[in-house]
């Protein structure tokens, strides 16, 4: 979990943790990246909007080391130019804030029957 909100993103990773899945998190791209090195994720959930690292150069940087994980952007400045840009740089989905928890669980259900 990416988001340089902290009350998002604690909230974000209680639910997911209840929901029984392992999940670390990070204020910012760089500090992600540095987590990810050498490790191997099945999903990341990361806002667009951050300082130092906005989460499309993060996920170009995610494609260029982990081009296996799924990504998920979340925004609450959702654009069709930057809808576009998440998809075609390979991001599984696209969420406008606020996140509706429901919707959230079955986007990461159908990441992991996949």
């Amino acid at each position: 979990m990416v988001d340089d909100e902290e009350n998002a993103r604690i909230a974000l990773s209680k639910i997911l943790t209840r929901e029984g899945y392992e999940v670390a998190s990070a204020s910012n791209g760089y500090e992600a990246l540095n987590y990810l090195r050498g490790k191997e994720v099945e999903l990341i959930i990361t806002d667009i909007n951050m300082p130092e690292m906005n989460g499309m150069s993060f996920l170009r940087e995610l494609n260029r080391s982990h081009p296996a994980s799924n990504v998920i952007m979340i925004t609450a400045y959702g654009e069709v130019e930057s809808y576009i840009e998440a998809m075609n740089l390979g991001a599984f989905e696209y969420i406008n804030k606020p996140l509706k928890v429901d919707d959230l669980k079955k986007i990461i259900t159908k990441i992991f029957k996949e």
